[in-house]
């Protein structure tokens, strides 16, 4: 079922924006134009998945180009059936009534009384329902524009020119190869915009790096020219409420320039870049470190020495990490710290391992947490150890001159691997890796990597 969104030409948004301004119609009619639109014919852009970035992804280009309804239609897919507890209800209508502008929209749509009914209890509201007024389950406390919400996978994706895939990682393989199934007769293919941060290891032939978008080129038989990777030190509810942020849209040279500038906006720069799985890799990897930064942050009681001895070794450990994965490490430095940096101020990788180390969750709880949806740090550890720690990728070990896996040269790494993975450890084990008096000053690591051949092409594929 689709929703209608309300507003004319000249409406303010929730936002406070201004349809019209900094040359949408301009920017559609040249995208429209390279994908060969005619007149009359909408360019049909879907998102798919409903988390806290895929749906503020999918406002962004509702509030930006919704209102031009002849040339361009924008809805979001998520699936049906998942229902509001009570507990959320009640906070939900909190948020209603502290906003003038979302009540009064609302109460406009004649939509106000089935919150009242749920914060009571007599009604239950659904993730798909609430959706269509501007409300993501995993981000309450930031209302959204009203969406044009479809729960019909086929329905949403079978003849959309552009899809966004807002989807975990651990998901996407699974909802593509569905897609696959609607997309058999299409003449032409769509292009896909990922924005999932999260990998799989593959160790047969031989160790490597599965990205989303690979994932996707592989369930779909879309051509990797059409699939890119957007991401950046952002906050979902943030970038929403008009913080200044930028991202890097990663692809082949057929799209991702002309789709930098669509994306753009003045309070959210789109560059672009050729790397595209490099990129998508590091996006990735930033949220296993910042799972344990979240512990180290509960553990000392946010002590800002501690936090900073973790910073030096985790980031140590990255750029490490960096130079088994790509030639030329040194630029993606700014890009993955900026992200990396984010993540544990504010992203829900740290705040995952916070609640760890404080007992307000534990790893036999999985990795999908209500409120927050995803946790992708998790099997990103995973995936991680499992890939440094295959023999075949070994490296002479400084000290004992003898052929070690990489991961030998991680200790956070491991210890995070047997907090989550194996749970052999506690969460205070962090703390005893990082005050281990072996333990190698981050400098060495870093002139390690930075002295030795370590690049391995095949980790990401590649010959």
């Amino acid at each position: 079922m689709v929703g209608n969104v309300d507003g004319s030409h000249s409406a303010p948004l929730s936002n406070g924006s201004l349809h019209g301004s900094n040359g949408a119609e301009e920017k559609l009619d040249e995208l429209r134009r390279l994908l060969g639109k005619s007149d009359g014919d909408l360019l049909k852009i879907v998102g798919v998945g409903a988390g806290a970035w895929g749906s503020v992804f999918a406002a962004l280009l509702q509030d930006a180009y919704g209102h031009l309804r002849e040339k361009v239609q924008v809805r979001i897919w998520r699936r049906p059936g998942r229902s509001v507890d009570k507990s959320t209800a009640e906070h939900l209508f909190e948020v209603i009534n502290s906003r003038e502008d979302v009540l009064r929209r609302l109460i406009r749509r004649c939509a106000y009384l089935k919150y009242v009914e749920a914060r009571l209890g007599d009604r239950t509201l659904y993730a798909d329902e609430i959706l269509k007024d501007g409300f993501c389950l995993n981000m309450i406390d930031t209302p959204l524009c009203p969406m044009k919400v479809v729960t019909n996978l086929q329905e949403a994706v079978w003849d959309a020119d552009i899809v966004v895939n807002g989807l975990p990682s651990t998901e996407t393989r699974e909802v593509f190869e569905e897609i696959s199934r609607y997309w058999k007769e299409r003449i032409t293919y769509p292009i896909i915009i990922s924005l999932a941060k999260g990998i799989e290891a593959a160790l047969d032939p031989e160790p490597r790096i599965i990205t989303p978008t690979q994932m996707i080129n592989h369930a779909t038989g879309v051509p990797m020219e059409n699939i890119l990777y957007l991401g950046g030190p952002n906050i979902a509810s943030e970038i929403y409420n008009k913080e200044y942020a930028n991202a890097r849209i990663c692809g082949a040279d057929k799209w991702r320039k002309p789709l930098a500038k669509f994306l753009r906006q003045p309070h959210f720069i789109v560059w672009d870049n050729s790397d595209l799985v490099t990129h998508e890799v590091m996006g990735g990897l930033k949220n296993v470190y910042a799972i344990g930064a979240g512990m180290v942050a509960a553990l000392t009681n946010e002590s800002a020495t501690s936090k900073s001895v973790y910073f030096a070794h985790c980031t140590s450990e990255m750029i490490f990490i960096t130079h088994l994965l790509t030639e030329e490490p040194e630029k993606l430095a700014g890009p993955l710290l900026a992200d990396t940096y984010v993540t544990l101020l504010k992203g829900r990788n740290a705040w995952y391992g916070q609640m760890l180390a404080k007992g307000e969750l534990s790893p036999d709880m999985g990795d999908s947490i209500k409120g927050k949806g995803m946790i992708q740090g998790v099997s990103a550890v995973g995936a991680f150890y499992e890939l440094l720690s295959q023999s075949s990728l070994s490296i002479l070990h400084p000290d004992e001159n003898k052929p070690v896996a990489p991961v030998e040269l991680c200790p956070i790494l491991k210890t995070l691997y047997k907090i989550l993975i194996k749970r052999e450890l506690a969460t205070g084990a962090i703390l005893q890796a990082l005050r281990d008096e072996t333990m190698n000053d981050p400098r060495e690591r870093i002139e390690m990597a930075h002295s030795h051949a370590f690049y391995r092409p095949s980790l990401l594929g590649k010959p």
